[in-house]
């Protein structure tokens, strides 16, 4: 079945960076976009930033966009998301999601998948 793990989420200071992992199994890595959310305490899950299959294509939430980067190695089933300057609003539990489709990437419902989450805390 499918799975996404996501790793790399930390307690960093505000101005630091991070680089999360989401290595996927379980599907045909190189045909599917990839994207990550993230969700902080009683906010609802939002759209960080999506790229598509071969990578060529990215697309960012405009509260990331100039400190975020999402890259990913097809070689090893696992896309990336380098955040940098990081501010303590960015702190949230930080998800990584697949789907098959190219289209409304910024909606929770056009994903399949997600992995079960890693924390990220930036402190003031």
């Amino acid at each position: 079945q499918v799975q996404l793990v996501e790793s790399g989420g930390a307690l960093v200071q505000a101005g630091g960076s991070l680089r999360l992992s989401c290595a996927a199994s379980g599907l045909t890595f190189s045909l599917n976009t990839m994207a990550w959310f993230r969700q902080a305490p009683g906010k609802e899950r939002e759209f960080v930033g999506a790229i598509t299959r071969r990578g060529g294509g990215t697309d960012y939430a405009d509260s990331v966009k100039g400190r975020f980067t999402i890259s990913r190695d097809n070689a090893k089933d696992t896309v990336y998301l380098q955040m940098n300057s990081l501010k303590p609003e960015d702190t949230a539990v930080y998800y990584c999601a697949v789907t098959s489709t190219p289209w409304r990437l910024l909606e929770v419902n056009t994903y399949n998948y997600w992995g079960q989450g890693t924390q990220v805390t930036v402190s003031s």
